[in-house]
């Protein structure tokens, strides 16, 4: 929809076009029907159980395949291994025959008949966003975990009747409901569906509309929260993040916030999201909270609709690779930062702060000097979720180097063109061109030319170099666009260094990880290893730090240590610690030009 001189979103007739195709599409049904029903009446067992209609069917075969990821959670998931029970008969109760052709696809033979009724439950109890999860206090479903779907019919409407447990009192989801039917909801397609998680509970329901849009929160638990404030708040961050792009492609959101877990995952009108960044005993509302709900709600844009060609249409069977999770996630994080300046929460200094932040985080460590940007997005299937003890050395977060990334990138544009246009006008584009006129994701190469069209140049070091390679990123000139400066320089931290960070476990000092090229490294300390002995003395963790402490760079430390039934005794010569601050300030006289370019990229 686009904006109005004012800046706000024109609705004008398209929730009435939205009402007239809806019962449209009612009154075309499909002669086939794919119909659910999730059930869940004995929620501490942990078990949701699923009902499927599948009639008017004509082939003498069915095969029934239930997905091993879920979009936005890039890992193999599995979940047909929490699936048991499986049955199918059909209309008239008769079993037929089935048998499992693979991890996830199930085949029926159905000998042409017109309807098969299966069924099967599923184990849920991981709190993840990514997974489902049911007790007496909360029934969340993650849908790729729950929902098969008919191999070669993904594209196939369905409806989804949930019959919460009986003490439950809502059912909050981001699907169409079909009207004048309680808690059964429509979705055009099996994508649409597994997009759009649902929450039965007990959970706190606040609304509230913007230019015709109604936005639900559906949250459980929110203490002592001003919840006039907490609407407020999300309000302002909607009206930033939709005023970049101009235009809002949903008729209705939901936020489902939970409490008592970690991590959030992004839908095209919802999101799922776990609380623990909230302080209920507060009744104000952090920004530290509020950028995580930014982050997830502008993935709306970026992924949902803005996307790499491989995101989608998904392949649900096996891995999606793509180079260029550093630009939809970590550009996404580089956004939440500037949707909260613009939204009134993030002056200047905190924008220098955060973008310090994510700089120190990958630069800081090892890993920058071993893996690229793009390697690391390609890899997240194995390695992003999957933190091993040697993480740190070998590999860098897609989020951290991608937020830096988008602000190289995001000046670079602003400084090429006069200041005439910005990464948002790639967004703009990219959205235009691709999700509307295209209906798809865009290349690698195709991105890199909107880019470069937008800043009217060239941007081989951006592209040749800071995203393919571990080339050193010259952030004093991108930043010095914006008359900026940023401290680079190694220093070196007071004390002397080990290199190797430990853990108390049963009484033991047990090594939790080894820093690459460290003193601990280069005697041959190893993770997991345990330490018996100080220079002669039983090992515990304040002699460890009270030691280290008494001695300078240089001097020697004599570890008895052991691991598997193997002792070895290692003196340790202790070494110098670097690191850089990274300190985003501006410069004390800056250009006109300068000066322009900053007060139009930040408030």
């Amino acid at each position: 929809m686009p904006l109005s001189a004012t800046g706000k979103v024109v609705i004008t007739s398209v929730l009435i076009v939205w009402l007239a195709s809806f019962q449209a599409g009612f009154a075309k049904e499909p002669v086939t029907k794919i119909e659910y029903t999730v059930s869940m009446e004995n929620p501490n067992n942990h078990y949701f159980h699923v009902a499927l209609t599948y009639s008017g069917l004509k082939e003498k075969s069915v095969d029934l395949k239930m997905p091993v990821w879920t979009p936005g959670y890039y890992m193999i998931m599995d979940y047909p291994k929490y699936l048991i029970n499986f049955r199918v008969t059909d209309a008239s109760g008769h079993e037929l025959q089935w048998k499992k052709t693979t991890k996830n696809k199930w085949e029926i033979k159905t000998g042409g008949i017109n309807t098969i009724n299966a069924s099967w439950d599923i184990f849920a109890f991981r709190t993840s966003v990514a997974d489902s999860y049911l007790d007496d206090g909360r029934g969340f479903i993650s849908p790729t975990g729950i929902f098969m779907f008919p191999s070669g019919h993904k594209d196939h409407p369905v409806t989804v009747t949930i019959v919460p447990y009986e003490k439950f009192t809502q059912v909050s989801t981001g699907l169409d409901p079909i009207p004048e039917k309680k808690n059964v909801f429509y979705a055009a397609d099996f994508d649409v569906l597994y997009d759009c998680p649902i929450l039965a509970g007990n959970q706190e329901i606040l609304k509230f509309e913007l230019n015709g849009i109604l936005y639900t929160i559906a949250a459980e638990n929110l203490g002592n929260i001003d919840r006039a404030n907490l609407a407020d708040a999300y309000k302002k961050i909607v009206l930033a993040a939709t005023s970049i792009i101009g235009e809002i492609p949903y008729k209705h959101y939901t936020f489902i916030q939970m409490n008592r877990g970690m991590g959030g995952l992004e839908h095209s009108n919802s999101m799922a999201i776990f609380s623990n960044r909230l302080d209920f005993n507060s009744t104000e509302v952090s920004a530290g909270w509020l950028t995580f709900v930014a982050h997830e709600f502008f993935h709306l844009y970026n992924v949902k609709r803005i996307r790499p060609i491989a995101l989608g249409p998904f392949d649900y069977d096996k891995e999606n690779y793509t180079d260029m999770l550093w630009f939809s996630e970590g550009v996404t994080s580089y956004y939440e930062n500037i949707i909260l300046n613009r939204a009134g929460f993030f002056n200047r200094e905190d924008i220098y702060r955060e973008m310090k932040t994510s700089i120190s985080n990958y630069e800081n460590i090892p890993g920058h000097l071993f893996q690229s940007v793009a390697q690391s997005s390609f890899d997240s299937w194995m390695l992003f979720f999957n933190r091993s003890e040697n993480a740190a050395n070998t590999t860098i977060s897609y989020y951290d180097k991608g937020c830096a990334l988008g602000m190289l990138l995001d000046l670079k544009i602003r400084y090429e063109s006069g200041n005439k246009s910005s990464l948002d006008d790639v967004m703009r584009t990219l959205y235009q061109t691709y999700y509307k006129e295209k209906k798809r994701g865009f290349t690698d190469k195709e991105f890199r030319e909107v880019c470069e069209k937008t800043a009217g140049t060239s941007l081989d070091e951006i592209f040749d170099l800071y995203i393919p390679t571990v080339h050193e990123v010259d952030y004093t000139k991108y930043l010095g666009y914006a008359g900026l400066s940023i401290d680079s320089e190694p220093k070196e931290i007071a004390g002397a260094w080990l290199g190797a960070t430990t853990r108390e476990e049963a009484g033991n000092v047990v090594v939790n990880r080894v820093e690459w090229n460290s003193p601990a490294y280069d005697t041959g300390i190893s993770p997991m290893d345990i330490i018996r002995e100080i220079n002669g003395e039983k090992a515990s963790l304040d002699l460890l730090n009270n030691t280290i402490n008494s001695k300078s760079p240089g001097d020697k430390i004599t570890f008895t240590i052991t691991h598997r039934d193997i002792v070895n005794k290692f003196e340790v010569t202790l070494g110098k610690k670097t690191t850089k601050s990274f300190d985003i300030k501006p410069v004390p006289n800056p250009t006109p030009e300068q000066t322009a370019i900053l007060d139009k990229w930040l408030k």
